[in-house]
């Protein structure tokens, strides 16, 4: 994994209002369809590679590169919104249309039908609520993805998951000082 600094794309926003689900979805939309934005992002054959950029209203913004096979794992985003978009290649989101305790649990046992499957192409994304948990994958063998992401309030910590059939277990919970 590589980290570069921060860009401003034009389709930053200045800081106003808090940004809504549908403002951060509508800024991973034009940020998306900034090919020379997209065509800057390094890709690394073994790793993700990010790259911060400014978001809308003071949010958080990343763009990031997959190379095949990687993925995320089954997360959370804690108490922010946000959206994503895949710029280019494909990605698919695994998730669950259920909502979990915010806090106080180690292991979960989900019901039947809280399984949600979406495959995004380029120009397809989505935004979701607090507590979305879930999984973005590049299930490509051999072509890299990119998408665009954006996060509000920015990441106050970010809880990792692992699954086993039904079972949902806490494994740990990231801050931004675990990710400098």
């Amino acid at each position: 994994m590589s980290v570069s600094p921060s860009l401003s794309p034009a389709a930053a926003g200045a800081a106003g209002p808090a940004p809504t689900q549908a403002d951060l979805l509508d800024f991973v939309r034009r940020t998306a369809a900034d090919t020379e934005l997209i065509a800057s992002l390094p890709l690394d054959p073994e790793g993700r590679t990010w790259v911060r950029l400014d978001g809308p209203g003071g949010s958080e913004a990343w763009l990031i590169g997959w190379p095949p096979g990687t993925g995320t794992g089954w997360h959370d985003h804690a108490d922010s919104i946000g959206a994503f978009l895949t710029a280019s290649g494909e990605l698919t989101e695994y998730s669950l249309a259920a909502r979990l305790p915010t806090d106080g649990w180690k292991t979960l046992e989900l019901t039947d039908g809280v399984d949600r499957e979406r495959r995004l192409s380029a120009g397809q994304g989505r935004a979701f609520g607090h507590h979305h948990v879930h999984e973005v994958l590049n299930e490509s063998p051999g072509r890299h993805a990119v998408s665009v992401h954006a996060y509000y309030p920015p990441l106050p910590r970010i809880r990792r998951y692992s699954r086993t059939g039904r079972v949902l277990r806490l494994e740990q919970v990231e801050r931004p000082e675990d990710w400098q």
